[in-house]
């Protein structure tokens, strides 16, 4: 029990390669999920021993302070993001299918949206943004529309440093895209699944991907290799597809969501799972995970129509955000943050029209929803990374584009 206290310790600490040195060496199954549990056990030893500490430095994070959101710490700031409903519609596009997916690149700039009908459509932000009322077409936000997929379009995901879009289909291929050619519209590399791909997601340093289908086992692929890593342990793997993949910011832990119901965390070292979170949304399947900027919480969306938000290093529950009308869900959804973390975003799929809600992320405190506009459930909500602005994706073919001008513009 005390090796495995330290080892989570040096994981939440950032001491990677000596925990899992550590680890090998005491041979425990299964794998130790960072915590710091250690640290507060210490505390309160010192504390019965009349020798307190107020030092900020004994409890340690490597990603302490690189973040937005923090509950360990009092917040008396009055939330200055605005909320959902105070977002203007300021552009739509249509593919010719339901629109499934939509992703931001890292610097906020450009969003890419994968369709049913195979396509996808690369945007410009600043433009959509810059439009002045809905319709104007002589920006023309949208630069590329790409078609090299043969069914539905599952996944999307920008490359953080190159001019790369990957794509996942049902057509159990992953593309990747050279957007910064105007004329390019098919793929420059391919690579073939043995299943319908569901997610996918590139490394913070765009080395490598992690890849989920609608097998049970995770992959991991060496971008410049294009070599195909899984883990060493059977017992690592997810009972059923994989719906959603997320990296850490420092991409040194991941996790990963499935229709089993579980959320597992795995160290992105070792590639081995350290953590599992069961029955995470009932015994609903789990449709995202999300890790908040500073790498302390996963944000969770399941079919059981609620958002929770998770504590990494204990692996406990720390807040579940609830729609007006619960009940199981027909489509998959997602949840996410705005872009300073004030506010988590879902759309409601029970409303009697396509609505988007949102709650206060701190407190679960439920804001006003935000009308749409679309004439079928929303599929997909992303917001960007940095700016006041995000995309909704319908099971009418829309991508529509809102954005907060007062802050924006």
């Amino acid at each position: 029990m005390l090796y495995r206290l330290i080892v989570g310790q040096l994981r939440y600490d950032g001491y990677e390669t000596v925990a899992s040195n550590l680890f090998s060496a005491i041979s425990s199954y299964p794998p130790t999920a960072p915590s710091s549990r250690l640290s507060h056990l210490v505390q309160l030893g010192l504390q019965a021993e009349g020798e307190s500490t107020s030092n900020p430095e004994v409890t340690l994070s490597h990603t302490r302070g690189q973040g937005v959101m923090d509950l360990e710490f009092e917040s008396d700031e009055v939330i200055a993001a605005p909320s959902a409903h105070k977002y203007e519609l300021n552009y739509v596009t249509s593919h010719k299918g339901r629109t499934l997916v939509s992703t931001f690149s890292r610097d906020g700039k450009l969003v890419a949206s994968g369709s049913a009908d195979s396509t996808i459509k690369i945007l410009d932000a600043e433009r959509m943004t810059s439009c002045s009322s809905m319709g104007q077409q002589d920006l023309y936000p949208v630069l590329r529309t790409l078609y090299d997929h043969s069914e539905a379009v599952l996944a999307l995901d920008f490359h953080p440093s190159v001019s790369v879009l990957a794509s996942g289909s049902r057509d159990c291929t992953i593309k990747f895209f050279d957007y910064s050619k105007p004329a390019a519209k098919r793929s420059y590399r391919a690579l073939r699944e043995v299943a319908g791909v569901r997610s996918l997601v590139f490394h913070p340093s765009g080395d490598f991907m992690l890849v989920g289908t609608e097998q049970c086992t995770l992959r991991l692929y060496d971008v410049n290799t294009f070599q195909c890593f899984v883990s060493s342990d059977s017992r690592d793997q997810h009972g059923g597809a994989i719906t959603s993949v997320h990296y850490s910011a420092d991409g040194r832990v991941y996790t990963t969501g499935s229709k089993d119901g579980t959320i597992k965390i795995w160290d992105g070292v070792s590639n081995r799972c350290v953590n599992t979170l069961k029955e995470a949304h009932g015994k609903e399947p789990v449709c995202s995970v999300r890790f908040s900027k500073n790498s302390k919480y996963i944000l969770s969306a399941g079919k059981d129509s609620n958002a929770v938000l998770w504590e990494l290093s204990t692996g406990r529950p720390l807040n579940t955000y609830q729609p007006p009308k619960q009940g199981n869900l027909q489509h998959r959804t997602n949840a996410v943050f705005n872009h300073t973390e004030d506010y988590v975003l879902m759309a409601d799929e029970k409303a009697p029209q396509p609505v988007l809600l949102c709650w206060e992320s701190r407190t679960t405190q439920p804001s006003k929803s935000l009308f749409t506009g679309h004439q079928a459930p929303i599929r997909w909500v992303e917001h960007s990374p940095n700016t006041a602005s995000f995309v909704t994706c319908g099971e009418d073919g829309k991508v529509r584009f809102f954005v907060n001008k007062e802050q924006c513009l």
